[in-house]
């Protein structure tokens, strides 16, 4: 009996998982664009264009239904459905100067707006809805793509993607994620590290932000902090107006162009109607005339570290506090952002990631840390293990938690411990959320263990604000080492000799 062959079945993952990754090699081939770097934004965009159609289908099917009038952020013929949408529509130098020229023939036949110009000029009625998102986006898009054919390639492609099938959504959101990730590769040279999931689930977890609170990352990226905060938020929605609210609630700042596209679409794709991003360097405001209005309940965010900063963005900080380090002059700000206590609440709050060389620095880091324990509470610092942030750095990062509702009295760490049997995170063995339950635990109800300790503030204030305590359950463990442990030990403390090499070296670059 003949055995009858039986057909693979695609999963939606990977049938999206396929038309992406065929899209990426069909890029490849284009003489204008010259690695990842040069296709990633490309392909971004392309997708932000048809998931915003196909949002815009859906609400205008809505808008039909209940008789209400609808109005498009984008007018025909510049929706994808006008010109993406056939195989076998604009291609070639057509599709080329419809897209990059001023003024090019247009899929209707008339002369216009070239459509990257076009998305450029959009403009809200009174500012803050969808189409100045769409005109922020494209303000800084080029098309880097020569052929038109090989373009028009990528477009069909794409066109496999179904935006308004919610298995789809929720299946795009993972390979979205895949696609962020391959930009750490690129950002670890500028000290920017893209934060695991686990930290920022753990991060907003206990943080616990409120419905009516904002929350704020003024160093976004591609929205981890954001996304996080608004999926915790929308679980205490009940009502419309609870969604109205959550609107409202989510703020972040990006410097960079490609982040900022990419937030702006991971938002989007996670149910925000107008995401509030600026663009722009957060730290290019006079941090002394940052008022009330200015001010956040929650800060949540991982700025870079290992940057410098030139002379300008220094000068927004007091003559003392000045600094090239990126992650010290970001500390400040924070600071700053987050709300005075009132007669209804105790204040701003705020987790921040930060490098081991802020714990122990001295000079401007020193005077950070005194304004720090004497005009916030500090009140946990949580001692990340080596590599969480592997392999785009091995430098030991630490997660601050402090308010305005007072002055520290005590610091609590946490040290978490690397799961048994492991020595350090890898690659393909990275941090799991789980790892993080037993101090989520021990935050409701604090007490002293193998893992947890604290320390008084005027125990800080002696010791000249070095936060870099270690762990006193430790003291013992050191008098009997094995060979191999002593070799780690060696090895960890080689480590620590080059931070604070990293770290004299800045303070001699800031040195007239």
């Amino acid at each position: 009996m003949a055995k009858v062959k039986k057909e693979k079945t695609l999963t939606t993952a990977q049938q999206l998982g396929s038309i992406i990754k065929t899209s990426r090699d069909i890029m490849r081939k284009d003489k204008g664009l010259s690695g990842d770097l040069d296709r990633l934004p490309q392909l971004t965009w392309l997708m932000f264009l048809k998931f915003l159609d196909d949002m815009e289908l859906l609400r205008e099917e809505e808008a039909t239904l209940s008789g209400e009038r609808f109005k498009p952020v984008i007018e025909a013929p510049y929706r994808w459905r006008d010109w993406a949408i056939k195989e076998d529509g604009l291609t070639g130098d057509d599709l080329i100067n419809f897209i990059t020229k001023d003024e090019a023939m247009r899929p209707d036949g008339t002369m216009g707006m070239g459509l990257i110009a076009y998305l450029r000029s959009l403009r809200g009625e009174n500012g803050g809805n969808r189409r100045d998102v769409v005109s922020n986006v494209f303000s800084g898009i080029t098309n880097r793509m020569e052929s038109g054919y090989l373009l028009r390639e990528v477009i069909n492609k794409i066109n496999g993607i179904h935006f308004a099938s919610s298995e789809e959504l929720h299946t795009l959101g993972f390979l979205y994620e895949s696609m962020l990730r391959e930009m750490r590769d690129a950002a670890g040279d500028s000290g920017e590290f893209y934060t695991p999931r686990p930290v920022i689930q753990f991060i907003v977890t206990v943080t616990d932000p409120k419905l009516g609170e904002v929350v704020l990352d003024p160093a976004c990226g591609t929205g981890g902090f954001l996304v996080e905060a608004y999926s915790y938020l929308e679980q205490k929605c009940k009502n419309v107006q609870d969604r109205e609210l959550l609107q409202n609630s989510i703020m972040g700042g990006e410097a960079k162009h490609l982040p900022y596209l990419l937030v702006q679409m991971n938002l989007l794709l996670h149910g925000m109607e107008y995401p509030r991003i600026v663009k722009g360097n957060s730290l290019d405001v006079k941090v002394t005339e940052i008022g009330d209005k200015d001010r956040v309940d929650i800060i949540l965010t991982n700025p870079p570290f290992g940057g410098e900063e030139e002379v300008g963005i220094k000068n927004n900080f007091p003559g003392d506090m000045q600094t090239s380090e990126t992650a010290l002059l970001f500390l400040q700000l924070i600071m700053r952002k987050l709300k005075r206590p009132s007669t209804t609440s105790k204040g701003g709050r705020a987790a921040v990631v930060v490098p081991n060389g802020t714990l122990f620095g001295d000079g401007v880091a020193a005077r950070i840390k005194e304004e720090l324990v004497k005009d916030y509470n500090l009140h946990t610092i949580v001692r990340l293990p080596n590599g969480v942030f592997a392999p785009y750095t091995p430098i030991q990062t630490n997660l601050l938690f402090f308010d305005r509702s007072g002055p520290t009295k005590e610091i609590w760490y946490y040290e978490l411990p690397l799961p048994e049997g492991r020595k350090n995170y890898t690659k393909t063995q990275p941090m799991q959320f789980e790892e993080f339950m037993t101090c989520i635990e021990w935050w409701g109800n604090r007490v002293e263990n193998e893992f947890a300790w604290k320390v008084s503030a005027e125990q800080i204030i002696k010791n000249n604000f070095n936060l870099d305590l270690k762990n006193p359950q430790k003291k013992e463990e050191l008098e009997h080492l094995s060979p191999e442990a002593l070799v780690k030990s060696i090895l960890e403390k080689e480590k620590r000799i080059a931070e604070l090499m990293n770290e004299i070296q800045i303070k001699l670059s800031e040195k007239p």
